[in-house]
């Protein structure tokens, strides 16, 4: 049972992630004001670019970790990646954001991915 709930929460969380990633690539401007700075409409395309591409790539490597290594591996793989949403929450109190955004969206994610690491160490 453990074990399927550690797959399952990890192979969710790296789902949203490709998701928020492709979003930041086909519509930019909207994913921005969901992570909680928008976007200048006349500019920050590379900031929306860099953003797109850095959850895509989190998001496969980590299915790809699921499906073809050891819990262990995918468990280093999210606690490390647990910075990424750590940093997000900085980057939005520093820019401007809400601490709704920040805490509430950023921070808890960065919560839930050390959660899930902790489930896969676990198994």
């Amino acid at each position: 049972m453990l074990t399927t709930v550690a797959y399952v929460l990890a192979a969710a969380l790296c789902l949203m992630v490709l998701f928020i990633g492709v979003r930041f690539l086909t519509q930019p401007i909207p994913a921005a004001a969901g992570y909680g700075v928008p976007a200048k409409p006349d500019g920050d395309r590379a900031y929306l670019t860099i953003k797109g591409v850095r959850d895509s790539t989190f998001g496969v490597v980590g299915l790809t970790l699921l499906a073809f290594s050891t819990s262990g591996a995918a468990a280093l793989f999210m606690a490390t990646v647990s910075l990424a949403p750590f940093g997000d929450t900085l980057v939005v109190l520093r820019n401007g954001g809400t601490k709704a955004v920040a805490f509430g969206i950023h921070l808890a994610t960065a919560v839930v991915v050390l959660v899930s690491a902790a489930l896969l160490f676990a198994v």
